[in-house]
């Protein structure tokens, strides 16, 4: 195993000539994907891989220069696929990660014949003619709480992100992969998206995007997920889902499991 896959806790599973990358968003780990992979393991090779900062990580890996971008995370990913030699694959990116498959797929749009992104927005700040979920003031309230007491910030944050019960097994989970970060590299790294603005690259994604989104989901108003479609510079699909939460994959499998297979089997049809 090279140095690159063993950073970034890299697994190759299944069987199959295609490859699937599955990426995680932030506060979470490439667990968060457990009730797909069994579905993709008989057709598929599947990479699974933590970002930099994920709690699986070690912490000493994590640049905070680097890392301030997304573009440092992207070219993470490149180097990935270059030590294990995938020249095409679906990347399958949640949240933060779709947005760091799209920019890894400007850079080498020869290695991804799809994006699908799970939960994706390319700016959660509001800005003139367009609506991103938040106010600065609610971004502010948010990285203070995380600076004064980061294990309450996770435990009233989980429920709020995944939505539904505060008992239930998702919302312990994503607790759990959410307190497993190292607090001030946490902060840096909800810092990093919150603040991010990736809607001026939107037009240089030449590949297909498969844009599937939680109807109702506090991070990601579902008005983002057509803004990505108008706005992508290839063919792309929106497909709102029957579903709670910015983390569907992991609080309703049930419904996603079948759409992320649709979306992986049947290309857009232009």
């Amino acid at each position: 195993m090279g140095i690159v896959e063993e950073a970034h806790n890299v697994k190759v599973l299944g069987s199959g000539d295609k490859f699937i990358i599955l990426a995680h968003g932030f506060g979470t780990d490439q667990s968060v994907w457990k009730h797909f992979v069994p579905h993709l393991l008989d057709d598929y090779r599947v990479i699974l891989y933590d970002n930099m900062g994920a709690g699986t990580t070690n912490p000493d890996y994590f640049d905070f220069e680097r890392h301030s971008s997304l573009e440092g995370y992207a070219y993470d990913l490149l180097a990935i696929l270059e030590e294990l030699s995938v020249h095409s694959c679906i990347f399958v990116g949640h949240s933060v990660s779709a947005m760091i498959g799209a920019v890894a797929s400007i850079a080498r749009p020869d290695l991804f014949s799809k994006l699908i992104m799970v939960s994706a927005s390319p700016r959660y700040l509001n800005d003139v003619n367009y609506y991103g979920g938040f106010e600065q003031e609610d971004l502010d309230q948010l990285f203070d709480a995380m600076s004064a007491n980061y294990k309450a910030w996770c435990n009233g944050f989980a429920p709020l992100a995944v939505g539904g019960d505060m008992e239930s097994v998702a919302v312990q989970e994503f607790s759990r992969t959410l307190f497993n970060m190292r607090p001030d590299i946490a902060l840096v790294v909800s810092r990093t998206i919150f603040q991010s603005d990736m809607r001026q690259i939107l037009v240089h994604v030449t590949v297909p995007c498969h844009i599937l989104q939680s109807k109702k989901d506090m991070a990601v108003p579902v008005v983002v997920s057509e803004y990505l479609h108008q706005n992508l510079g290839g063919i792309s699909v929106v497909e709102v889902m029957a579903t709670d939460g910015h983390l569907p994959q992991l609080s309703s499998p049930d419904i996603v499991i079948p759409v992320l297979l649709k979306h992986i089997q049947h290309d857009i049809v232009v």
